[in-house]
């Protein structure tokens, strides 16, 4: 407490574990250096008449396999084309911080079914129930519950998603980044295939907004239901910097102040 303000920090962030790898779309790998290894490569490095660390006890380092889309991150503008509105799509290096640290807005859709579709019309709705008017920057968090899902197989098909009309809906009162608790920002690929195929939808609806207008999200947040009340509370979500990418991790949380 400070000032006689209490914070209360929630990690909205998901883990990435060996365990879960073969059911992930975008597949990773993590190997484990121990302390004794690192002993070895040190007497390596030195030469094995040199006890570098005591005990015999090294550093203990991690390598990782990965895409930019594993695990919670956010999606830039050029992962959805190389242009929007005309010009250039930004990278995640050229994403500004602006977009990334605001006041949150909770969003609840858990009663949406799996590959049903979250409308411009469910959004006015909510805010509606939730006494809420968007403003420029605000930071907005669907809530599905599809992050009870992860680590699962064919946990990526299990999840309602935005219609680009949701998405057009938010961008316009000016949202510059949304967030959902699932695999991705659209209804699941089977189901937008299948009607594609159809001539009943466009694949890939809402993420293809963004070829029009610049905006970014955030994909994989957990603990949503851990955040208390609608708004009222901020975001942080400040993606890790790699020139040129589509997409960079972040360790997405909710900061919550509140008198004492």
């Amino acid at each position: 407490m400070r000032n006689g303000v209490q914070t209360t920090l929630i990690d909205l962030s998901d883990r990435l574990n060996n365990e879960s790898s073969p059911y992930e779309w975008n597949s990773h790998d993590i190997k484990y250096f121990n302390h004794d290894q690192a002993n070895t490569q040190a007497k390596s490095l030195f030469g094995d008449h040199y006890d570098v660390f005591p005990d015999g006890d090294g550093w203990a380092t991690e390598e990782v396999t990965l895409s930019t889309h594993s695990g919670t991150h956010i999606d830039a503008p050029y992962h959805y084309g190389p242009l929007s509105a005309g010009q250039p799509a930004k990278t995640i290096d050229h994403v500004p911080l602006q977009w990334c640290y605001g006041d949150g807005v909770l969003l609840d859709f858990r009663h949406k079914e799996i590959g049903e579709g979250i409308s411009d019309d469910d959004i006015e709705k909510e805010l509606e129930r939730i006494h809420y008017k968007i403003k420029p920057f605000d930071i907005v968090l669907i809530h599905t519950g599809a992050s009870k899902e992860f680590g699962r197989p064919n946990y990526a098909l299990k999840q309602p998603g935005l219609f680009r009309s949701a998405v057009e809906y938010l961008v316009t009162q000016g949202v510059k980044l949304i967030g959902i608790d699932a695999w991705g920002l659209d209804r699941p690929f089977d189901r937008m295939a299948e009607e594609a195929k159809n001539g009943k939808g466009q694949f890939w609806e809402a993420h293809l907004f963004g070829r029009e207008v610049e905006y970014c999200q955030i994909e994989r947040l957990c603990n949503l239901d851990q955040i208390p009340h609608p708004f009222g509370f901020t975001i942080q979500a400040f993606p890790i910097l790699i020139a040129g990418a589509s997409a960079g991790w972040s360790r997405v949380v909710a900061i919550i102040e509140e008198e004492g």
